[in-house]
């Protein structure tokens, strides 16, 4: 009996614990909360730019921050300059520096006259500035609509943006980067041209098109005779080390073609990437036959070779009526499509294998703040999970590099502050 009364006194006391252990107990468990999956996933699958603060580095701030004011010397400057001439045999600091002084001086005068000449040529240049400036008279316009067809991966998108100027369509190393049509408008003096960069045209050894991009390519070859001169691109580099007989097989059926109305051109893209010059002349040689074609040009749409020389002449071929889009402004049709190819062009480069091909890209929500700054939301909307989580990546990675590089370029294409929200989701 003794030992169940012990027993019940032990138990009926209360224990006082030492308010050190609870401290470490409640640190312990607050370090740990609770973590729901679900609300991880969905914040990593949505990027938004406003999240991401891009520094402004102000170079006169930096530069008068680390400007720190000398200290003074402990000694007297002149037994300083005294003890340098006698036994250094050095000139004093007043000569040093008036040396320094004069140095600086020439260097001024230099970049003022180097200035001054870059003025002289930019007021001797500024009449065909002044030209383009100038409002066109509805009855002197000019206008050109130029189709740009041929083989995927000729470099057809790359070309259209250095015509145009920007950046009008995605370019990527992949095949099919252009599902559907994008136009870049150019305008220079009188002259508009309008150039459609369409998807890229491929046929199987039968002639006919292949069933994956079946729907795209019967689209592109039913806008062919739509334009009043049509650009047939193909990679003569790939053609001198890899022939494809499609690719010939296209030319000519392109060729082949009667339209009284339409002009067509042959480009050879890429002359940048051949070596040996003199192979060029042999594929000029090859196709200088050709029925259908009035001139062939050697172009690079990614340097710039040659282009000078295809721009002149597509001016020379423009045809007297009012222009089709806005010389000026962009409109926001445009504005639009570019911020999707902009993503697109992202997603080909870090996004590999069939999986960008099967993402479903959509422009949700576009607004103008008081600002003046945009907001622009996408979605990219996978069928698989396993999708997803790639687009995603650890932690919203790969979504975030995503729209950090999209949201910058489209800063300088559109000069001016973007909100960019990319979000990835199940069907």
């Amino acid at each position: 009996m003794k030992a169940f009364r012990i027993l019940g006194t032990l138990t009926s006391k209360p224990r006082n614990s030492h308010p050190l252990h609870q401290t470490l107990l409640s640190h312990f468990f607050s370090a740990q909360p609770q973590q729901n999956d679900s609300e991880n996933e969905s914040n990593d699958s949505v990027f938004d730019s406003s999240h991401y603060t891009v520094p402004n580095f102000d170079t006169n701030n930096s530069s008068s921050s680390s400007r720190t004011t000398p200290q003074e010397p402990a000694w007297d400057k002149k037994y300083r300059q005294r003890a340098d001439r006698l036994v250094f045999n050095q000139e004093p600091q007043k000569a040093n520096f008036k040396r320094l002084q004069e140095e600086e001086e020439e260097e001024v005068d230099e970049r003022s006259r180097v200035l001054a000449k870059a003025l002289l040529r930019a007021a001797l240049e500024r009449p065909d500035d002044q030209d383009e400036d100038e409002v066109v008279r509805e009855e002197d316009q000019k206008s050109l609509c130029v189709g740009i067809v041929g083989a995927p991966n000729a470099g057809k998108s790359a070309l259209t943006n250095y015509m145009v100027g920007t950046k009008v369509s995605a370019v990527s190393r992949k095949t099919n980067t252009t599902t559907h049509e994008v136009l870049g408008v150019m305008t220079k003096g009188d002259t508009q041209i309008c150039f459609f960069d369409t998807p890229g045209l491929m046929l199987k050894s039968n002639g006919y098109s292949y069933k994956d991009v079946k729907a795209r390519v019967e689209n592109a070859w039913s806008t062919v005779n739509l334009y009043d001169m049509l650009m047939v691109v193909f990679d003569v580099h790939r053609h001198l080390t890899r022939p494809d007989s499609r690719v010939i097989r296209l030319i000519e059926r392109v060729g082949s073609q009667t339209n009284t109305k339409q002009k067509r051109i042959l480009c050879m893209n890429k002359v940048d990437l051949v070596e040996k010059k003199k192979d060029l002349l042999k594929v000029a040689e090859q196709f200088k036959d050709l029925p259908g074609y009035d001139r062939c040009f050697m172009i690079s749409g990614l340097k710039g070779a040659g282009v000078k020389d295809l721009t002149q002449y597509l001016i020379e071929q423009a045809v007297k009526r009012p222009w089709d889009e806005d010389s000026v402004h962009m409109t926001e049709e445009v504005m639009k499509n570019i911020s999707l190819e902009v993503v697109r062009e992202r997603l080909l480069d870090h996004i590999h294998q069939e999986i960008p091909y099967n993402i479903e890209h959509r422009l949700i929500d576009w607004k103008e703040l008081r600002d003046g700054s945009l907001r622009i939301e996408q979605h990219l909307i996978t069928s698989k999970l396993s999708q997803r989580k790639i687009l995603v990546g650890k932690n919203g990675s790969k979504i975030g590099r995503i729209g950090i590089e999209a949201n910058e370029e489209l800063r300088s294409i559109f000069k001016r502050e973007v909100h960019l929200i990319l979000q990835v989701r199940l069907k």
